[in-house]
């Protein structure tokens, strides 16, 4: 769902420097880096649902090379087990002892390529790491390193041998969204720019991961105040009554959406979130939580859909209420 605007949303310059040097890599995706950045910055993860080669990898690798961060790709096949993702305990013969072998997910930016591709037993492994921070091996419980993000993806259009994310895996990520496929002016560049040494490899950091920690610090303390959080409470409750909404958004829904208008508002040099803001975040955090009953999917009806629907009809609060 591409939400239409008049300006870029960025005004904090580091995120604004961020987002142009991932641009270097990537041609004409400014919105999806975007809301991957507000990913970053309120502490949640992405899962991008798209055809193959529209740059999904390049700009996970593009974001995490801008920030100097660690870097892990899983991918995910039928064959994996949840030790290939969290990591195993393997026996040192010289000192007779187990020593932990971190798996990838124990870096600060995690590919998680064709997540629905594995196992649900291997899928789970991802739940702790994605909602706690952490993972636990052999009983012990180890935290991630901060930040942490995971950008999962999966392809819409191949579902033979694949496994469904189940909804309480879905609900764990902040946003879904897709890339799309560029336009000829913009596929035309990404040829230029590959003509010779592929751009990934000269870009340079430029936002340390100590200043990314205190940016995801500075965005729990912009202020929602009590109407922009009735405004979210309305529309989620209002996914729950939909007559074609099986199973509507949970409050986990209504959080993320706090917290992706708080990042939002802070990528814009704002201290307090708008109504506005959570209009144009919602089908981003929505659109993954919503399960259809058989007549809308017999009807062709989307979530997308029904979500435009109810942002037109609930009612957006006036004015803000920084100054309270």
């Amino acid at each position: 769902m591409r939400g239409k605007r008049e300006q870029p949303i960025v005004k904090q310059p580091l995120i604004y420097e961020l987002i142009e040097n991932v641009e270097k890599v990537v041609v004409g995706k400014r919105r999806e880096i975007e809301l991957s950045l507000i990913a970053i910055l309120s502490g949640g993860h992405v899962l991008l649902e798209d055809v193959p080669g529209v740059g999904k990898t390049m700009m996970v690798r593009a974001i995490a090379r801008s920030l100097g961060a660690d870097f892990k790709r899983i991918q995910f096949t039928p064959d994996l087990l949840p030790s290939d993702v969290t990591g195993v305990s393997v026996f040192n013969q010289k000192t007779m002892e187990f020593h932990f072998r971190p798996g990838p997910v124990m870096a600060n930016i995690v590919l998680a390529d064709e997540i629905n591709r594995t196992s649900p037993k291997t899928q789970a492994a991802l739940l702790e790491a994605l909602e706690e921070g952490s993972v636990t091996t052999d009983g012990e419980t180890r935290e991630l390193q901060k930040p942490f993000f995971v950008m999962a993806t999966q392809n819409p259009i191949e579902y033979g041998g694949t496994y469904p994310l189940p909804e309480a895996q879905l609900d764990r990520f902040l946003f879904k969204f897709r890339i799309g496929y560029p336009t000829k002016a913009e596929e035309m560049e990404v040829l230029n720019r590959a003509e010779k040494e592929p751009p990934i490899e000269s870009l340079q950091p430029v936002l340390a991961l100590d200043k990314l920690l205190q940016m995801q610090a500075d965005v729990k303390n912009v202020f929602a105040g009590r109407q922009v959080k009735e405004y979210i409470i309305s529309i989620v409750n209002a996914t729950r009554q939909h007559h074609a909404v099986y199973l509507g958004a949970s409050p986990r829904a209504s959080i993320a959406l706090m917290k992706a208008g708080q990042a939002y508002a802070f990528m814009q040099e704002r201290d307090y979130v708008i109504p506005d803001d959570i209009k144009y975040l919602a089908p981003f955090v929505l659109q993954h939580r919503l399960m259809l009953n058989s007549d809308a999917k017999l009807s062709d009806l989307t979530t997308e859909r029904i979500i435009r629907d109810l942002l037109e009809q609930v009612h957006v609060p006036a004015g803000n209420e920084q100054a309270q």
